[in-house]
């Protein structure tokens, strides 16, 4: 029986350790982390030639954003952005932005402009296990003109405890025009509920 409850004890604890956050003195080490494919914030896959890749970005990097800019109010601007959930949905083609890569006319060209730039709330969806929707706040679209190497695009969602209750999110990506059908991620909720932090100086 002793032996027993020793073991639960260590189990738990290390239940506990296990579920705590990361926490990292600096934003390449926190970046390092979550562009390692095993860590669960980053996916990447290949259709049809298009390169995707999905990163949930912790709150924490957007807070180091403004500290950078000479805000130091750390605890405010973590609730600030910890309402929301953050992606960046990247996709390419040979190493180069979508534009650059896919269109082959001036029609085309302005259509993949319009869906980027405005339609992305209509191509990209993010749901709970039970189909349940959760509706975009916001994109970002930064035009890049063929000086980066993908196309990428912030999406923001509201952050709901309620629905990050299942062990995973769906998010998908409807066909763009790039013959790839919908690309669908699958993002376990711990990395969110169990976001890494920096270790901010003040």
């Amino acid at each position: 029986m002793k032996n027993h409850i020793f073991y639960s004890i260590i189990f738990l604890s290390i239940l506990m350790l296990s579920c705590t956050n990361e926490t990292f003195n600096s934003e390449t080490e926190l970046l390092e982390y979550i562009q390692n494919e095993s860590n669960g914030f980053l996916q990447e896959k290949t259709i049809n030639g298009i390169s995707f890749s999905l990163l949930y970005k912790p709150t924490d990097l957007l807070v180091n954003q403004e500290v950078k800019n000479g805000k130091d109010k750390i605890h405010e601007l973590r609730n600030k952005y910890d309402q929301y959930l953050y992606f960046n949905l990247s996709m390419s083609k040979n190493n180069q932005e979508l534009l650059s890569a896919v269109p082959k006319n001036r029609n085309e060209f302005g259509q993949m402009v319009n869906d980027l730039a405005f339609g992305m709330n209509q191509k990209v969806h993010l749901f709970t296990k039970t189909k349940d929707t959760i509706e975009i706040i916001d994109f970002i679209y930064p035009r890049m003109y063929g000086m980066s190497n993908a196309t990428t695009i912030m999406l923001v969602y509201p952050r709901n405890e309620e629905k990050l209750k299942d062990d995973y999110l769906n998010l998908t990506v409807k066909d763009l025009g790039l013959n790839t059908g919908e690309v669908k991620f699958k993002i376990p909720t711990k990395i969110i509920k169990n976001e890494p932090k920096l270790a901010f100086k003040q």
